[in-house]
């Protein structure tokens, strides 16, 4: 497997995170779906390798620079040259801002904005070396606007927001291509089919965002030529009130 063209996606859920992983292993690509729990991916590890592609999933907190210098070394080692990279990790949490401790604000960003920095500056190591890669970071609403109660999650995909910026301006030039999503919507998932039935009742006209879909406008940003990048694209269902 050594010298195949990896597809690292940190986390690698079970809806979009896992539909952006076996989106590009079916391009050819090693998809390397991550999750800090590794015996959470063995129902999308099997799954891509029934379809006769390739998965190398990894356990790691993508909050602990340490785990992340050292997963980013190991693919580019043993696996092949990240030329994709997708970050993302949610952190949708609400509290009333009198509610909200310090440990949840902490977390909240560790989860959004750290750990995708710490990302961000890894893979692009290799990158910025090779002339080409591409990065995707998953944003939300909350990127562009905090709403009642998610002072902290708003906050969080504020900062991750600004990283892609500032990576995108100073890495473009070397080759690099850097963009930003905003997912304005609901996600079809587990969460919203349990927690929102309202809302999921609306998936038979595709009032929530297929993962599958959201994989696919993925893609297209990666293969984009580079005289005409994108660097923010939003996403969401055709009925959503925005």
């Amino acid at each position: 497997m050594s010298g195949s063209k990896v597809a690292l996606v940190i986390g690698a859920g079970d809806a979009t995170g896992g539909a952006i992983a076996r989106r590009f292993a079916q391009e050819g690509f090693v998809a390397c779906p991550v999750r800090r729990h590794a015996d959470k991916l063995a129902p999308l590890a099997a799954q891509i390798e029934k379809s006769g592609h390739k998965v190398r999933p990894f356990g790691v907190d993508a909050r602990d620079e340490d785990q992340m210098v050292g997963l980013v070394e190991q693919i580019e080692r043993d696996i092949g040259p990240i030329e994709v990279a997708v970050f993302n990790i949610g952190g949708n949490v609400r509290f009333p801002i009198h509610e909200t401790t310090s440990r949840v604000y902490r977390k909240v960003w560790e989860m959004c904005a750290f750990a995708g920095f710490l990302m961000g500056r890894e893979v692009t190591r290799g990158m910025a070396a090779r002339g080409r890669g591409t990065v995707i970071f998953t944003g939300a609403t909350a990127s562009m606007r905090g709403g009642s109660g998610f002072a902290a999650f708003a906050g969080g995909k504020f900062a991750l927001r600004a990283l892609a910026q500032a990576m995108a301006r100073e890495l473009g030039p070397k080759g690099v291509h850097v963009a930003h999503s905003i997912i304005d919507g609901a996600i079809d998932t587990a969460f919203i089919r349990d927690n929102f039935p309202e809302r999921y009742a609306t998936k038979a006209q595709d009032g929530v965002l297929d993962p599958d879909a959201i994989a696919d406008a993925y893609w297209a940003v990666h293969i984009q030529t580079r005289s005409a990048w994108t660097h923010e694209f939003d996403l969401r269902p055709w009925i959503e009130s925005w």
